[in-house]
């Protein structure tokens, strides 16, 4: 699957689309937003009018796709869990409400669901190398497998905590 093909997948969403984070560190090799969160520095603008991906979040949304994800922490926060929550908040913007959950994961690998619970879901599990570096993408269309996917899904969203309440109670974005 080529990056083109992996962006083009979610605009074939119709109901949904759930994103399951395990990793407590992914690549950030010439992220200039993880450059300036370490720095200190503010990041650059991450908007509808700015980031592609946000504005497909934003226009999806509108039209009725209910985006979430489940993000697993680990204590202490890694430096690139902390710059992720300060991603979320903004992505939450928009309309991607993040659930955060206290691991170890024990879920598999990171996947994507798209239309969980319909005849016509479909996955994206993301196989990452050490380090978090480019995953592997792995298309799942079995149905018990996505069915598997999809129940996951649900009891880990049942168990987290949403963004804001995890924030405030926690109070760790700088």
């Amino acid at each position: 699957m080529t990056p083109a093909e992996f962006n083009a997948w979610f605009d074939h969403a119709t109901t949904s689309l759930f994103r399951l984070e395990t990793l407590q560190t992914y690549d950030t090799t010439g992220d200039a937003a993880f450059a300036a969160f370490r720095a200190g520095t503010p990041r650059p603008e991450r908007s509808v009018r700015t980031s592609p991906w946000m504005r497909r979040i934003a226009v999806t949304t509108a039209n009725g796709v209910d985006w979430s994800r489940v993000r697993i922490v680990t204590w202490p926060l890694t430096e690139y869990t902390r710059y992720e929550l300060v991603g979320y908040v903004e992505s939450q913007a928009v309309g991607d409400r993040t659930r955060l959950l206290s691991g170890p994961d024990g879920h598999g690998p990171d996947f994507w669901l798209r239309d969980g619970g319909t005849d016509h879901a479909e996955a994206i599990a993301m196989h990452y190398p050490p380090g978090g570096g480019l995953p592997r993408y792995e298309v799942v269309t079995d149905p018990e497998r996505l069915a598997a996917l999809h129940a996951i899904a649900v009891e880990l969203s049942e168990r987290a905590t949403p963004l804001n309440e995890f924030l405030a109670s926690n109070a760790l974005v700088s």
